[in-house]
């Protein structure tokens, strides 16, 4: 296509969108608020999966050695562990780190643990971190055989209802989220296609005058892409203002714990193109269906 009769394509749509205004403002509505909700679903659920995988990041398994382990021991325990598939990495505890981590932890209470430092009853401790955090109670199971380890600890019980919860939250909220798409696009395509169906005539003048099914589809590709695009602004500049003073005052709020949000940059750059690609692709996508219905020979 030569370069003319793009920039004549490009000022085309843009007089279309402005001599058809009721109906470029319907579907620039109607992109508007279906991505506002998808905008507002994706911000929800990205954190939730965010605090979800901070969650299985923070499942550790905690090795207690047998009393009776020498140094050596200890030694030929640790590359046993770090031989077993799947781990991460493996981090040295000594019974005196446990127990001023044990003091530290509990405050003011923990003074009364002091008394312990001359005779320590804790015992040297192997952290053990695997790649996958759902393989924890298998790593778990496989090291608790082992020689020298008097016990096991990481969650037993409320680790596999965690990874359960976990696991559904995730599948239902790409479940939703796909859903949600799908019914963007069938709103956002019917609205385009009722304003291409308005402008029959015009279609059927052009193909009466000779001109082919390329240059006539050409005006109405970058109308889609421009509703797409408008459509998308106003979601855009909500989200990101809401998001904005929303990680501001969560994260205050969660200033003492482990958990935090997205940061904001660069989280609502990333969405923002999100929005502004699905826009641009759905209302293409609207505009190129409607279209070619009137171009069937």
């Amino acid at each position: 296509m030569k370069a003319r009769t793009f920039r004549r394509h490009v000022r085309e749509s843009f007089k279309s969108l402005g001599r058809n205004g009721w109906m470029t403002f319907a579907s620039v509505s109607a992109v508007t608020v279906t991505l506002l909700l998808v905008g507002v679903f994706f911000v929800i659920m990205m954190n939730l999966n965010k605090v979800a995988t901070t969650i299985e990041e923070d499942v550790e398994i905690r090795v207690h050695v047998d009393v009776a382990a020498n140094d050596k021991d200890k030694e030929v325990l640790e590359q046993r562990i770090n031989q077993v598939s799947g781990i991460k990495n493996v981090t040295y505890s000594s019974k005196e780190q446990e127990l001023k981590s044990l003091i530290e932890s509990l405050g003011d209470e923990g003074e009364a643990f002091q008394l312990f430092e001359q005779d320590n009853p804790l015992n040297d401790v192997f952290v053990v971190k695997t790649k996958n955090p759902t393989d924890t109670m298998k790593v778990a199971k496989q090291i608790e055989k082992f020689e020298y380890v008097a016990t096991v600890k990481y969650g037993q019980g409320k680790v596999e209802k965690l990874f359960s919860f976990i696991k559904v939250s995730r599948n239902v909220g790409l479940i939703l989220i796909v859903g949600l798409l799908f019914t963007a696009m069938f709103l956002i395509s019917n609205t385009i296609k009722i304003t291409i169906m308005a402008r029959k005539r015009e279609i059927e003048i052009m193909r009466l005058v000779g001109a082919t099914n390329g240059f006539i589809r050409w005006p109405f590709f970058l109308e889609g892409l421009w509703l797409g695009i408008l459509g998308a602004m106003v979601p855009i500049a909500v989200v990101s203002a809401a998001y904005y003073y929303a990680y501001d005052f969560i994260n205050d709020k969660l200033k003492d714990h482990f958990i935090k949000l997205l940061e904001f940059n660069p989280f609502v750059y990333q969405l923002s193109a999100i929005l502004i690609i699905m826009g641009a692709a759905i209302g293409i996508w609207g505009s190129l269906m409607s279209v070619r219905k009137f171009l069937k020979v």
